[in-house]
């Protein structure tokens, strides 16, 4: 019985390590063609996960007025990660899919 109470113990503590290993990510879903939320505001230093939660359409993250590269594609399932060194705005849009747009607003 002791050993079940350490294992739930144990189980507890790793999930709430891993909850605040996450306080910094924020994630924005992407379904139906749409970044969800579309417009999101960060603190600088911050990670945001892009999920690609459609059935079966490729996506990528491209902040292309910034002059930046577009990412790879990402396909159902996946995701890809950024992290926001610089305060400002940063308008992003898919690069397969120019009418799917958003924002990341980063603040201090």
């Amino acid at each position: 019985m002791r050993q079940i109470k350490i294992g739930v113990l144990l189980a507890i503590f790793m999930f709430n390590l891993g909850a605040m290993a996450d306080e910094d990510t924020h994630i924005i879903v992407i379904k139906s063609f749409k970044f969800n939320p579309p417009e999101i505001t960060i603190k600088r230093g911050e990670t945001i996960r892009w999920e690609n939660n459609e059935k079966r359409q490729y996506h990528s993250v491209w902040f292309e007025e910034a002059g930046e590269e577009e990412t790879d594609y990402f396909f159902p399932e996946e995701s890809y990660e950024r992290s926001f060194d610089k305060t400002g705005t940063f308008p992003y849009r898919c690069g397969p899919h120019e009418r799917m747009k958003g924002v990341v607003h980063v603040i201090d």
